[in-house]
């Protein structure tokens, strides 16, 4: 729709499209600028799929890792980069994001009180022996909130996927430990110290959230605090541009009527990816992935990509995702697979009855494998022992499975390996070979196919009273099955932007007036996944890029 057809019905200098950590970050940068600054979402409620996400920041050299004395060089950095991205995304994008990803929590926590976070401490990157890589971890996470402090606005704030009792908050630095009530004196005291502020939270009428619960209501209430406008239920219909393709604004529908706004400045689309768009999914995600299994915000259709590319933008990745194995509940939530995994007495088998990865492997890299494998379907398959000790789906220890889990057959259960076999169709003679081999490798300490627990990511969620702490024999009846998925968090292919956050053509010229962030632009992480908060922390990098050259331009 050109600018010249139409009357402007608001004018702003800066419309952001989307109220994730990216979109909203981008608000914040642009309103210290100087800049009229408005925020238009989709949906009824605000925070996309950040609120759903663990709320992790993967960003390098970030203040809250200076003053934990956890400082890198700015060539290690971009050697763990090159090594994990490799030249899947413009040099000059990666270089944008280590040069100006502390400069945007440096900002964050200079503009608002609320900015606040700690380091998950031993939360290892993703590739840790890669060089660069660091084992102790570069994730942060926001602190603990209190959801009164938004006011009205927190009832507006996107809930998250599953209930917890009342009172109850836990970190992803505390998650960990808590994963081993059973098994440490770590875990215990951890298990008594979130019933111990349970309490307190109670008694004192708090609404205490973590995780990205409590980095949306921190960036949502520094935005309500800068006197920027956010409009909820007003999805973006299309974008304007002039005579030469310029982007001035946009079309957007509030309350049933259509609101023409001039956005003098530009426009940053942060409006997420294409996970719950079928047609989409189809259309670009690989084979073994196009069923929808995501754990992505159900308004996340694809919208600002389709806008993007319909005013010229170039897309990418578009055929890969932030893959995650999953498995669907009876009540349709999707359930992600990140401790369980590691989890020591289980194995992963395909439709063979074997192995086909490191089961404790990062998430997008195990479901990268099983798609190229065409292993489907694939069972989670542990012991009895495992189940009294671990935590599993978000059964504790010492709590059973739902019924529903069994009677739709989810879940199976059985009294020896072969009787397993049988139950979930794979050969039970091979399925009895693939546990006694590994059960070899359990009690050597190695898995000599495919080195589950060589790397300091595999151990973290591990046993560690354990010699190997991902390694024990499966030999306790009763045997458990699990179906599982190729699900994920999100899609990671996009529109291309370059270093400035500007939205490109497919002749790498620039689309005036038009930015991205977030899982709407194509991944600054390429294929891969360089930490936890590897989505987060660059839709956050960029959409402060985008904001502050906005306002220079």
């Amino acid at each position: 729709m050109s600018a010249s057809e139409q009357s402007w019905d608001h004018e702003v200098d800066f419309v952001v499209v989307g109220s994730g950590c990216g979109g909203l970050t981008g608000a914040l940068a642009a309103a210290d600028r100087g800049m009229d600054t408005l925020i238009v979402e989709k949906a009824s409620v605000y925070g996309g799929t950040t609120a759903l996400s663990g709320g992790n920041i993967w960003i390098p050299n970030n203040p809250t890792l200076k003053r934990e004395g956890l400082e890198d060089s700015r060539a290690d950095v971009r050697r763990y980069l090159d090594a994990v991205v490799g030249d899947r995304v413009p040099t000059e994008n990666l270089d944008a994001f280590i040069d100006h990803g502390p400069a945007t929590m440096e900002f964050l926590e200079r503009t608002s009180r609320h900015m606040r976070f700690q380091w998950c401490a031993g939360y290892s990157d993703y590739h840790p022996e890669q060089p660069g890589g660091r084992a102790a971890g570069r994730t942060i996470e926001p602190l603990p909130f209190d959801l009164k402090e938004l006011g009205e606005d927190e009832k507006g704030l996107r809930p998250g996927s599953l209930a917890t009792p009342a009172g109850l908050y836990i970190t992803s630095k505390e998650f960990a430990k808590l994963n081993m009530v059973m098994r440490t004196w770590a875990g215990r005291r951890a298990a008594l110290g979130t019933g111990w502020r349970a309490v307190k939270s109670l008694v004192l009428r708090r609404h205490m959230e973590t995780l990205g619960q409590a980095l949306i209501a921190r960036l949502r209430l520094a935005v309500k605090e800068a006197g920027i406008p956010l409009w909820l239920d007003s999805p973006m219909t299309s974008l304007v541009t002039d005579g030469a393709g310029a982007v001035t604004g946009l079309v957007v529908r509030r309350g049933g009527p259509e609101f023409r706004i001039r956005a003098r400045k530009g426009v940053l689309l942060a409006s997420g990816g294409f996970e719950q768009g079928e047609q989409m999914r189809k259309q670009y995600l690989r084979e073994g992935g196009t069923d929808n299994y995501s754990a992505g915000s159900v308004d996340n259709t694809g919208d600002g990509i389709v806008a993007g590319e319909k005013v010229g933008a170039a897309l990418d990745l578009m055929d890969d995702a932030w893959w995650m194995p999953s498995f669907k509940r009876p009540d349709g939530i999707m359930h992600v697979l990140v401790s369980e995994r590691s989890i020591p007495r289980s194995v992963i088998v395909d439709q063979s009855g074997r192995r086909f990865t490191n089961e404790a492997a990062p998430y997008v890299t195990f479901v990268h494998e099983q798609i190229a494998g065409r292993h489907d379907p694939i069972w989670f398959v542990f012991d009895g022992k495992a189940k009294n000790r671990y935590q599993f789906g978000g059964v504790m220890p010492g709590q059973k499975f739902p019924k529903s889990w069994f009677a739709t057959g989810l879940m199976h259960r059985a009294d020896t390996v072969e009787e397993l076999a049988a139950a979930i169709g794979v050969p039970a003679a091979q399925l009895a070979a693939t546990v006694n081999r590994f059960n070899g490798f359990a009690r050597s300490g190695k898995d000599e196919d495919f080195g589950r627990g060589d790397s300091a990511y595999d151990n973290y969620y591990g046993d560690p009273t354990l010699p190997a702490p991902t390694l024990d024999v499966l030999d306790k009846a009763p045997y458990y099955a699990v179906r599982m998925q190729a699900g994920d968090l999100g899609t990671k292919g996009g529109v291309v932007y370059n270093e400035h956050g500007q939205v490109l053509r497919s002749d790498g010229a620039v689309i005036g007036g038009l930015y991205a962030t977030g899982n709407t632009s194509a991944a600054v992480m390429g294929n891969d996944y360089a930490g936890a908060g590897a989505t987060i922390g660059p839709a956050m990098v960029f959409g402060y890029i985008g904001a502050r050259h906005a306002a220079e331009a």
